[in-house]
């Protein structure tokens, strides 16, 4: 019966965030803060509210140096005659998709009042014009407004265009690549933190951190062939993004490898559903954490595999910029993991002595009944406790 509702919530952890995808407070920039960009501003909060957090901008460097830092996800130029979107679809192909069309329809709208502008001056000039006719005089009180409709024949199209300040990797232009890289470093890491804890030639918890570490490290450097040698999806920063990868892998490894070492083989359940059903599902790879539905984006973050992304994310394309939070969370769960493999023998010995009544190895017994003096005996621990620990 347990099964069924599990496969439920499994199902729901991935389609619930996928099927309520929609800006939430997306960081963008406007550039100027002239009449034409306030209007955006109100049309745009008018039209969605709550889609986005606007951030002003003196002007389109200020904004491209913005972008590259990670500060917003891209920013409008509205001007008279045009409509500039500066995005990066290295940070999110969603967003930067949104960010376009979203400068499309600015720029359509501007088009509608400005041809609403032209009829109405066309239709003033010809009330003016018949009225002179009618009054039969030679003069023209109607010439200027005839002179400015006949100067807004011209074209009144608005043209929208898009400049990609960070693109993405041209080999994977709609970042399917990069997200399918992510995704399996989850399961890869809880497969890790499996076998070592398990492994029976592992006994020392020192030769467990040791192998987690080289087994995290080959096997970010085989993702990192793979992703950017063989399919060119991870373009920059070479050595820094194989260190992420070790990172995020490591600290999915470390914490499976710690709960399993604390709560046994329930603890691999526990890991997966935590890092793949909550982790994966929440994480925003494929679109962004603002598209992800209010709650789920932050518990996203504040797991490795939304923060390994993240990360991921920042080194690849930004030089690190706005990481620091993300490579926090990393090490936070890498610690914790790695001091539960270290100490957890410990906890467990703990807890067996509790549970069965029996004093950890070199605790003193109590004293023979009948004897002449009550003499501390000491059991005397001539071999390995249970899993041969330091």
């Amino acid at each position: 019966m347990a099964l069924p509702i599990v496969i439920t919530l499994a199902v729901m952890a991935f389609a619930w965030p996928a099927g309520r995808i929609a800006p939430r407070d997306v960081p963008v920039g406007i550039v100027g803060t002239g009449p034409a960009g306030q209007h955006a501003v109100e049309a745009l909060t008018r039209q969605q509210p709550g889609a986005f957090d606007f951030r002003l901008y003196p002007d389109q460097q200020a904004a491209r140096s913005a972008i590259r830092d990670r500060e917003v996800y891209g920013a409008l130029a509205v001007s008279g005659g045009s409509v500039t979107v500066l995005k990066a679809s290295a940070a999110s192909p969603s967003v930067a998709q949104l960010l376009t069309d979203v400068g499309q329809q600015l720029a359509d709208k501007a088009t509608q009042q400005k041809a609403a502008l032209q009829k109405a001056a066309e239709q003033k000039a010809a009330q003016l014009k018949a009225a002179e006719r009618k009054a039969g005089s030679t003069r023209s009180p109607a010439k200027t407004h005839r002179q400015e409709a006949a100067g807004t024949d011209s074209p009144v199209q608005v043209l929208a265009k898009s400049v990609d300040v960070v693109p993405v990797a041209a080999d994977d232009p709609r970042g399917a690549v990069f997200s399918s890289s992510v995704f399996p470093l989850t399961i890869c890491g809880i497969l890790i933190g499996a076998f070592v804890t398990m492994a029976r030639g592992l006994a020392r918890p020192r030769h467990r951190v040791l192998t987690l570490l080289v087994a995290c490290a080959v096997a970010a450097l085989g993702v990192y062939l793979v992703a950017q040698g063989f399919l060119g999806a991870l373009p920059h920063n070479h050595v820094a993004t194989w260190a992420v990868l070790t990172l995020d892998l490591l600290s999915v490894s470390a914490t499976a490898a710690g709960v399993i070492r604390l709560l046994g083989p329930a603890g691999l359940g526990l890991s997966a559903a935590l890092m793949v059903f909550v982790g994966n599902a929440f994480s925003g790879a494929t679109s962004a954490p603002e598209l992800l539905p209010k709650g789920a984006d932050d518990v996203g973050q504040w797991l490795p595999p939304g923060a390994g992304a993240g990360l991921l994310r920042d080194t690849a394309y930004f030089d690190g910029n706005a990481g620091t939070g993300h490579l926090a969370v990393l090490v936070l769960w890498t610690v914790c993991g790695l001091t539960a493999v270290m100490c957890g023998h410990w906890v467990i010995r703990e807890s067996r002595a509790t549970t069965t009544g029996t004093p950890a190895s070199g605790a003193p017994l109590p004293a023979l009944p009948g004897s002449g003096s009550a003499l501390a005996v000491r059991r005397h621990a001539h071999a390995r406790g249970h899993d041969g620990e330091d």
